[in-house]
């Protein structure tokens, strides 16, 4: 299926285009087995602009049939293109950022290509519960990794220090997975990929706008 870039999207957004819309689909909690409990999920990527998308995945509990049975979480985030901050861009606060992109083309993107022949992109999500995730990784075509770098909990949170999350686009379909390790006193921890990584869920979404 061939992806349609917007017209409007600001050129370091281009690596990141197949991921704009309207996803909803169903997935598995744990490792997906027979004893796993069933979820139905809605994800948006949308743009305004700037040089970031906005992510927000909302979740909810389903039988096997996929009826509704009571609400699970929400999530929300920014992806981008990991690099340098330039005199163009916007921040902190509300300080704007230029009128005219910090990246104005196509061959400037393209410089920003690492030796594995993606892009660096790092992706910031909050949770209901007083946590936040920092990821770094990678998107490559229509495939992503990413790793937690670190895991922000309030002092009441509970205890979650690491995930590793992949997605990827299948015949038109969007995959995910994500692993998660439990554990750790700090209340903003730093967080090797690996360690103690346990599956946590994963979903296939259709595209749906």
């Amino acid at each position: 299926m061939p992806i349609e870039i917007p017209t409007d999207l600001t050129p370091e957004l281009v690596p990141l285009s197949w991921l704009i819309g309207e996803w909803e689909g169903r997935g598995r909690l744990g490792s997906g087995d027979e004893e796993s409990e069933h979820f139905l999920q809605h994800v948006s990527f949308t743009h305004n602009g700037l040089p970031y998308l906005q992510y927000r995945a909302e979740s909810w509990l389903t039988d096997e049939d996929g009826t509704k049975l009571r609400p699970l979480t929400v999530e929300t985030g920014f992806w981008a293109l990991e690099r340098k901050q330039l005199d163009a861009d916007g921040g902190p606060g509300l300080i704007p950022a230029d009128i005219v992109p910090a990246l104005k083309s196509a061959d400037e993107v393209e410089a920003l290509r690492n030796k594995d022949g993606g892009f660096d992109i790092s992706v910031s999500i909050s949770h209901p519960g007083g946590i936040s995730e920092l990821y770094y990784g990678q998107i490559k075509g229509p495939q992503i990794q990413l790793s937690t770098d670190m895991v922000m909990r309030g002092s009441h949170s509970k205890d979650y220090s690491a995930a590793t999350r992949i997605f990827g686009l299948v015949d038109g379909n969007l995959l995910w997975r994500w692993d998660v390790a439990a554990g750790g006193a700090s209340t903003a921890s730093s967080s090797a990929p690996g360690n103690g990584l346990e599956a946590h869920a994963s979903a296939f979404l259709k595209r749906v706008s």
